[in-house]
């Protein structure tokens, strides 16, 4: 059994590591800086989602918040520094993921920032142009480009300071640092591209999501490449409008036929999902809100 304290360990979940074993298991350990839901008074709750991974000696951010002061603050009062991050990852183009990014590049102005790559995403890009249907007939001055179309635009972008690296596959970005790209189906957030992180260990596979909204099953299959058990979930279901019915369901089959070891959701998931994959997962979910740290050895 893990104790729900501040600071939580991982290490029971395959039973301690011993010898080279132990030395071949990277650190990993994960902050919320950004959530909804808090036991601490001195922290500033908000929508959105932002946790900071320690990871092999490495720092990455995953997501920004809503807010930049907020996430400010709440870094502060957790006395966390972002001026040294190696990478930062933002899921999706919503606000509540992405608006605290001009406050991150204020204290890491050369970090790589990792993004999905979307036509005329908010993120900037290059846009293929075979969608402009030419007519000759037309005079220059109706003409795009006067009719010497490029092959490609530049889309703009909101940050363009950033060093962004766009992502629309399978992506190693470091060693044991998978990026994992999914398309959303659902009315509502059709075609909206996510990225998640995948972070391996010897146990397994830690994986990082944003919203979820291409649906976590497709983001965990996405992850099949890499051949490894899922040893932990983290961050945003995006349940909060879903039936008690389905929710249950897929509890059950993220327990049962995933196998997830360690369930650590937060932001999106919603309130009877938190409750529902705490009955299913009963002393390996873990309570993942603001200002909690969780770590593996």
């Amino acid at each position: 059994m893990i104790p729900l304290l501040l600071s939580l360990s991982l290490a029971s979940a395959t039973g301690p590591a011993t010898g080279a074993h132990r030395d071949s298991t990277p650190e990993l350990r994960v902050t919320i800086l950004y959530d909804a839901m808090t036991s601490r008074s001195d922290l500033n709750p908000d929508w959105g989602f932002s946790a900071l991974i320690r990871y092999h000696g490495k720092q990455i951010l995953f997501d920004t918040g809503d807010n930049a002061a907020i996430l400010a603050r709440n870094a502060q009062r957790l006395g966390v520094d972002l001026h040294h991050l190696d990478m930062v990852v933002v899921s999706h183009r919503h606000s509540d993921h992405v608006s605290g990014l001009p406050w991150v590049l204020s204290q890491a102005p050369t970090v790589p920032v990792y993004a999905p790559r979307e036509p005329f995403g908010i993120f900037g890009g290059i846009l293929p142009t075979a969608f402009l249907r030419a007519d000759t007939t037309l005079p220059a001055s109706m003409r795009y480009f006067a009719g010497a179309i490029p092959a490609t635009l530049p889309t703009g972008t909101l940050w363009p300071e950033a060093r962004f690296t766009l992502v629309d596959s399978l992506l190693t970005v470091g060693p044991g640092i998978t990026l994992v790209s999914t398309v959303s189906h659902t009315p509502g957030t059709m075609e909206l591209r996510e990225v998640s992180l995948v972070l391996e260990t010897a146990q397994g596979v830690v994986v990082i999501v944003g919203c979820s909204h291409p649906g976590i099953e497709t983001i965990l299959g996405a992850t099949a490449p890499l051949h490894r058990p899922i040893l932990a979930l983290f961050g945003g279901l995006h349940l909060v409008t879903t039936p008690d019915s389905a929710i249950a369901s897929l509890a059950g089959r993220l327990h049962d036929q995933w196998r997830v070891i360690w369930m650590a959701p937060g932001h999106c998931t919603g309130e009877p999902a938190f409750a529902a994959l705490r009955h299913a997962f009963g002393s390996s979910y873990l309570n993942a809100g603001l200002g909690t740290t969780l770590s593996l050895p």
